[in-house]
């Protein structure tokens, strides 16, 4: 739905600004959204566009400009704030307490609970917003124990039980399989049918075209168009989100594989609920490999790839690098044989925020000379270290001393990819590697896997994105309730084929 001129804007927002130390994020930013319209906001990793929505949502504060909220200008201090005027914010890096229940996230805060909190009554009205939205989740399961897509329902759910009628949703569909994203798609649409107003930023072109009404691209902090969906081409918004012209397809060479370098067989394990996650897997993969790993998720891809690098326990079967077993194997282990990590948790697992570019980057590099004296870490050989890592992966960043949770999600990855190919010995467990990123950034991460692969790296690729697992894989394997439903080569497989057995079903 187009809006119409002469409706009333939701929201509006006039020559915003925020400005951080050596950063200008927003620069005079205007930015109309209207009540049943689905608004995606789209530009690379760095763009400015969650800055933006953070101001709109009251977590930051702009340093110039003005909002204005159903023809009424209003000073946001923060999201409580926010949620009294109708607005929230889903963020990229769910705002949940993970000890607690869904129903005590969904409530916490709340003033309106009374003195004693009746759960189960909360639990009903959640089980009631669920059905109509088409958002499933089990309103007494601790939020520890739910995939990333089921923790995503809560964050939306709990802004619907607080009334929310304008709501922000930063990138929705990065950790969606193609189904859920396109059960995201009818939910937003639902909403916004309801007249709520609903903004999304995005990565994925397909799903810009497919569901927004209009799309705003934000480049280098400033507006460079608003175009109804309707009236642009993906590759007219590549160019404007990046400046320049992007590759959606990137050719693979063909390779005869190796000796085996990966061998996992009839391995199994446990979830953190204790209830049985991998039925006896087994495949292998050799030198100069992709084998990519498809499935909903939640039927066992998380712990397919702990219990390869040692942070989970198998219960049975074998992991063998290079023929030797390494079942069990503590992390550090399971490093020293030459396993590399891709965490899918770039932020919470694959880097540590607070702590700079340069001692990320050497995390895995610092007990080894020439950064390690004896027991003392060379300051000088880290720096240059680093530096070598930050040109050679094009990392974009100050300088190596910036913490590295200030830099965008693209470079954030790209830090990650430096370390781990840099100290790995030719395996490599990639988890979601483009979860999140811009198209620009994901075709440098692409480029980069298949580097690896073309230099005789064995790879594992963990990815719900199916087109990244047809371009980049050489064969596929189909996870269903933690077994493997088969194994095709990829020019035999299709989007078609592999939803069918991510369903369970044997083609």
């Amino acid at each position: 739905m187009s809006p119409d001129p002469s409706d009333l804007p939701a929201v509006q927002m006039r020559g915003i600004t925020k400005r951080f130390p050596g950063v200008l994020a927003n620069d005079h930013v205007d930015l109309d959204v209207y009540p049943g319209e689905v608004l995606a906001l789209l530009g690379e990793n760095g763009a400015g566009k969650s800055t933006l929505m953070n101001i709109l949502s009251g977590l930051y504060r702009p340093d110039e400009g003005q909002i204005i909220i159903h023809g009424r200008p209003i000073h946001l201090r923060s999201p409580r704030d926010a949620i009294a005027h109708g607005i929230g914010m889903v963020h990229q890096h769910f705002m949940l307490v993970e000890s607690l229940t869904v129903a005590e996230n969904v409530v916490l805060g709340l003033d309106s609970t009374g003195f004693v909190l009746n759960l189960k009554q909360v639990g009903e009205e959640l089980a009631a917003l669920a059905a109509r939205y088409g958002l499933p989740v089990d309103p007494d399961a601790y939020i520890w124990q739910l995939s990333v897509g089921e923790q995503q329902r809560v964050e939306i759910l709990k802004l619907l039980y607080r009334g929310a009628d304008v709501l922000i949703l930063d990138e929705p569909t990065a950790v969606l399989t193609p189904q859920e994203a396109a059960d995201l798609a009818t939910t937003l649409r639902q909403m916004a049918d309801e007249g709520k107003a609903v903004i999304f930023i995005t990565h994925k072109l397909d799903e810009v075209m497919a569901f927004a009404d209009r799309v705003t691209v934000l480049r280098a902090g400033r507006v460079v168009a608003t175009l109804p969906t309707q009236e642009t081409t993906k590759a007219e918004l590549a160019r404007l989100m990046v400046g320049r012209e992007v590759l959606f397809h990137l050719s693979k060479k063909a390779r005869r594989p190796g000796r085996v370098v990966l061998e996992v067989e009839e391995l199994e394990a446990l979830n953190d609920k204790g209830l049985p996650a991998l039925r006896g897997i087994s495949f292998t993969i050799h030198e100069g490999e992709i084998l990519g790993i498809a499935g909903v998720a939640g039927n066992g891809q998380r712990e397919l790839a702990e219990v390869i690098t040692g942070l989970r326990p198998a219960t049975r079967g074998h992991v063998r690098v290079y023929g030797r077993e390494i079942t069990n194997s503590s992390p550090r282990q399971a490093i020293e044989a030459g396993i590399s990590h891709i965490p899918g948790d770039r932020l919470g697992m694959g880097l540590v925020p607070n702590l700079p570019v340069s001692d990320n980057l050497a995390m895995k590099a610092y007990r080894r000379p020439p950064l390690a004296r004896g027991p003392i870490l060379d300051q000088q050989a880290l720096y240059r270290f680093a530096r070598r890592l930050i040109e050679a992966f094009r990392i974009v960043t100050p300088g190596p001393e910036t913490p590295v949770k200030l830099l965008s999600g693209g470079n954030q990855q790209r830090a990650v990819l430096a370390r781990e190919i840099t100290a790995g010995r030719g395996i490599l467990i990639a988890v979601h590697p483009t979860r999140g990123l811009d198209v620009g950034a994901t075709e440098s991460v692409r480029r980069t896997l298949l580097e690896q692969r073309d230099q005789g790296a064995a790879i594992l690729l963990i990815s719900e994105d199916l087109d990244e697992l047809l371009q980049l894989a050489d064969r596929i394997a189909v996870l269903f309730e933690g077994r493997i439903i088969g194994i095709v080569p990829a020019e035999e497989a299709d989007t078609e084929r592999l939803g069918l057995m991510m369903a369970g079903q044997v083609v």
